[in-house]
């Protein structure tokens, strides 16, 4: 059965940023993990960093309307997030890639994708062609018809990319997407961020400085769930070329913006 776009999908866009939130609260288990955050992305490549227990995870899983926030506000995509009426629409325009992510290791790539593809209610007949593109981009044509236990854990996590790119969303959420690829694998992601960033919203978590200052186009730094800093890559080497602790001028930039928020809380 083919699924009829809906006026609303059709509607011309009209909201000011594709992540708004303020003084949003989120909590994991009983512990408020994000803490009265102010945030506001557009389209482009937006680098989410952040120490262990900063909250990343738990802002990216509010974000994707998984975890529901337990006060303030949040809009994506111009609607309100915390609303249950709009959630369903609203899904089918979200890409998402968690950190940790379940499959049918009996499914082949291209079986898995094209599920994915079908709970996100995408029109059937669209289906073959998105996920044959989904999986081309990721490089994995080769493999598109493997089973998933058979694959290493880099090409796992293609997979994980490949489904939540299938619908080309207009917010595309990735947690920690280059675990286990290679550093040419790597290089590649950074090509295929760049492409995506160029009309979507796309916000990347992660603990690899370098892979955010190569390809994207905002930083946003967070500690214990609230904004330390925001702003360009240069901005942020800029600022490491002054002092700080690491290898690499971004590296020593994330260390001392993080070492001057904490001497001022």
């Amino acid at each position: 059965m083919v699924r009829m776009v809906s006026a609303t999908e059709l509607k011309p866009t009209t909201y000011a940023w594709p992540v708004e939130t303020t003084e949003l609260r989120v909590k994991a288990g009983r512990h408020l993990a994000v803490n009265g955050l102010d945030l506001q992305l557009g389209t482009g490549v937006h680098g989410l960093l952040g120490p262990n227990g900063a909250g990343k995870t738990t802002l990216m899983r509010a974000l994707s309307t998984v975890h529901r926030p337990s006060g303030g506000q949040l809009r994506l995509l111009g609607e309100d997030a915390t609303s249950s009426r709009v959630l369903r629409p609203l899904r089918r325009r979200l890409g998402y890639l968690p950190q940790h992510f379940g499959f049918y290791p009996r499914f082949t790539v291209r079986e898995y994708v094209e599920y994915m593809a079908w709970l996100r209610e995408m029109p059937k007949a669209a289906i073959p062609g998105a996920v044959q593109r989904a999986v081309e981009r990721v490089g994995l044509t080769a493999r598109a018809d493997s089973r998933l236990k058979a694959l290493s854990g880099g090409m796992l996590r293609r997979v994980g990319i490949a489904q939540a790119i299938v619908n080309d969303p207009d917010l595309l959420l990735l947690d920690e997407p280059t675990v286990g690829l290679d550093p040419e694998q790597r290089v590649e992601f950074r090509t295929l961020l760049r492409e995506l960033g160029t009309d979507s919203c796309v916000v990347v978590s992660t603990h690899l400085v370098e892979d955010v200052v190569a390809a994207c186009t905002d930083v946003v730094l967070v500690d214990e769930g609230k904004l330390v800093w925001q702003g360009l890559p240069a901005a942020l080497i800029q600022i490491g070329e002054q002092g700080g602790t690491g290898d690499s001028p971004a590296e020593r930039g994330y260390t001392s913006l993080l070492s001057s928020h904490r001497s001022a809380s």
